[in-house]
């Protein structure tokens, strides 16, 4: 197959030939390789560019000319851009993987959505709640093969803990605790203008964005405690971590949201921040409460549960007993009441890898298990904690309105305005 000739312009014209009559087209066997463009290629791509780098890589992308030098070295048949518009444009790609600023995701998963290609993108899979939505709704109508970067979705210990609990190890379920001791805690607005650096394009950086002057405290990722970029801690780590609970309790849409931390500003995250959220009964589980620590918050559920000093993991409080879980391991409690306890044997097979899955659905049409239907409505939830926090005003949400029929002002922070030239639909 050439390097132009995609998978997708061989299924359009094996349509045509056949005509709507034809069986259903299947797609390639798995021997052939993607063509695969890179939006962002240092620091946390790295490891997405590594996870996808048997594919044929045919244009990398990047605001950083270094970056970009390095990994030009390491495919020199790649088609180098700093725009991820002109490469995903010009590129007739199979798949592209997104792993800018969170204030990027969205658009350049978009435009890649709208041209028909597979898309991975790392987490969150939006900046607001209003594109983690928009997001879900054009890959589920292209119909094509999603993941997010919730790495630790693939391991075993999720796989245990979620057999765990739906087998109703420790009873009905109806709170959680989820804590985070990292914090990305901001103090406003960078002071100053500085020169930038010859080899970044800062322009091309601030994408959405309204403008600003350069401060090298921005990139590389610091831009994390700045609301017009990133959302702190939350944005950062809640994907990981929340997703143990929603998978294994099936949540989706909370229909409450309160939020605690120090006063706001404008434009950093908290030092620390408490979400609680109210999820409602579903498919035969009981309603349920999760509450979310990070940063300076002191996560008191953890303490009230018998395991203080506790900074991450997840905390299920069920009727029988409690699951305390964190990336590698997990344990039952109190331990003396599950000394004969026998696991079940296991359930939920083993992930092929969490790059592996998707580059196998791309190819086959197979499932994934973070597809942005699942991850869309992941990530509005977790954003949703910084919208109550950023509104100060406990919120009261309709999830098919995609509003808090209480706080007006929680709109400001549900969606957002974009730069000329890099709307959400390009």
């Amino acid at each position: 197959m050439s390097f132009q000739t995609t998978r997708r312009d061989l299924l359009t014209a094996s349509a045509a030939f056949f005509g709507s009559s034809a069986l259903p087209l299947k797609t390639p066997s798995s021997w052939e390789k993607l063509n695969v463009g890179f939006v962002g290629v240092a620091n946390r791509a790295s490891s997405n560019v590594n996870g996808v780098a048997g594919e044929n890589v045919v244009a990398v992308c990047d605001i950083d000319e270094n970056y970009l030098a390095s990994v030009a070295k390491r495919f020199p048949k790649a088609k180098v851009y700093h725009d991820y518009r002109e490469m995903l444009d010009k590129e007739k790609l199979d798949a592209a993987v997104i792993s800018t600023a969170d204030h990027n995701h969205a658009p350049a998963t978009m435009r890649a959505l709208e041209r028909g290609m597979h898309v991975y993108c790392e987490k969150p899979l939006s900046h607001t709640v209003e594109e983690a939505r928009a997001v879900a709704e054009l890959a589920a109508k292209k119909g094509v093969a999603t993941q997010m970067g919730t790495q630790i979705h693939a391991g075993g210990n999720y796989r245990r803990v979620v057999e765990l609990i739906q087998g109703g190890a420790i009873g009905a379920v109806k709170e959680v605790h989820v804590a985070c001791g990292k914090g990305w805690g901001g103090n406003g607005m960078p002071a100053g203008e500085h020169v930038v650096p010859k080899h970044f394009h800062w322009d091309l950086w601030l994408g959405p964005a309204a403008e600003r002057p350069f401060h090298p405290g921005y990139h590389p990722a610091n831009w994390r405690r700045y609301w017009d970029f990133g959302g702190g801690t939350m944005s950062d780590m809640a994907c990981h971590l929340m997703d143990l609970p929603f998978w294994a309790l099936d949540l989706r849409h909370p229909t409450k949201v309160v939020a605690k931390g120090e006063v706001p500003n404008d434009y950093s995250a908290p030092h620390g921040l408490e979400v609680s959220y109210e999820f409602p009964a579903r498919g035969g589980r009981a309603a349920c409460e999760l509450t979310w620590y990070d940063g300076n918050r002191k996560p008191i559920g953890m303490e009230l549960n018998g395991l203080p000093g506790v900074g991450f993991g997840v905390l299920f409080v069920g009727e029988k007993g409690n699951l305390f879980s964190d990336y590698g391991a997990h344990r039952l409690m109190p331990e003396e009441d599950f000394a004969d306890f026998e696991a079940p044997a296991p359930s939920i097979p083993d992930s092929i890898g969490h790059y592996a899955e998707w580059i196998k659905a791309c190819k086959e049409g197979t499932p994934t298990t973070c597809n942005f239907d699942y991850s869309g409505a992941l990530t509005e939830s977790v954003l949703l904690g910084s919208v109550a926090y950023r509104a100060q005003q406990d919120l009261v949400w309709d999830a098919a309105k995609l509003t808090a029929t209480n706080c007006a002002k929680a709109d400001e922070f549900v969606r957002k305005e974009y730069r000329e030239g890099w709307s959400l639909r390009g």
